[in-house]
């Protein structure tokens, strides 16, 4: 079994790796005027409503390509096939089949001849994570899911910025943001933050680790901020209005759990430091 390789625009592991979603973000401290260059990028973002909304939606968000990919992998043993109109009519039977281990298998074992989603790709991937951290809840994975593709997919990972294009910020600016934002943009900030964590925390932490021994912030610190604004948003009327509520009520409860799990599949699954060209065609 192979572990599948997912270029994020070829984030690696090493002290100045950038994460970015929307806008460019850096875990290091390059002087005042950057300083100055991430509160205002903030709070532009903040202005201008342009922190992402992440939902529970990849499944459904699958397309023909990923129905067809499950209906030839099960197909090869007769105690497993399944049709196609089993997977688009029923929404149980659907789920049920998306949790065959063959999936993963078949995804991990022939990583450069897949043709699927990447909502397809990260929903089995985590849901297989999740399920052995004892998570079972599937609306849970789909939001985790779709947390992963949104940070991962390559064209949220640039930002026009009139100055340098590369606007950088820290989670203390974020925070230091909710004071002049209204409710419905607080709402959005806290998602983010919360979300920022645990992909931080759940995919890089080997480096989140090591940067922590120069003075960064540790895991702890992240499980801490990504646990609090969580439960914050949890009872917010519009995590109630998208029907929200009830998972952010769980990554506040279950933070520590869903970071180790993303450990995992970041450990064993997925390759980020490979400088080749991504085997795996999303």
């Amino acid at each position: 079994m192979c572990r599948c390789i997912f270029l994020v625009r070829n984030i690696t592991r090493s002290e100045t790796a950038k994460i970015d979603i929307g806008w460019a973000v850096q875990l290091e401290h390059n002087g005042w005027r950057d300083r100055l260059s991430i509160c205002l990028a903030i709070d532009a973002a903040v202005a201008h409503n342009e922190f992402p909304m992440i939902r529970a939606n990849c499944r459904a968000r699958f397309t023909a390509a990923d129905f067809d990919f499950v209906v030839r992998t099960l197909a090869r043993s007769q105690t497993d096939q399944v049709s196609l109109v089993d997977l688009l009519s029923d929404l149980e039977t659907r789920d049920s089949i998306l949790d065959h281990p063959r999936l993963v298998d078949a995804i991990l074992s022939n990583c450069g001849h897949l043709r699927i989603s990447s909502q397809f790709y990260f929903y089995v991937l985590a849901r297989h994570v999740l399920q052995q951290g004892g998570i079972g809840d599937r609306k849970l994975c789909d939001y985790v899911a779709s947390l992963l593709e949104a940070f991962s997919r390559a064209n949220r990972l640039q930002m026009s910025d009139e100055n340098d294009n590369r606007a950088q910020q820290y989670i203390s600016d974020m925070l230091i943001a909710l004071t002049r934002a209204t409710p419905e943009q607080a709402f959005l900030l806290r998602a983010h933050v919360g979300n920022y964590s645990l992909f931080i925390s759940g995919i890089f932490h080997e480096n989140t680790q090591r940067r922590s021994l120069r003075g960064g912030p540790d895991i702890k610190f992240y499980e801490q901020i990504g646990r609090t604004n969580f439960q914050m948003v949890a009872s917010h009327a519009t995590a109630r209005h998208c029907e929200l509520d009830d998972v952010f009520e769980e990554l506040a409860d279950r933070f520590r759990e869903v970071r180790l799990a993303l450990n995992q599949l970041s450990d064993q699954l997925l390759n980020l430091d490979d400088d080749a060209r991504p085997s795996l065609c999303l």
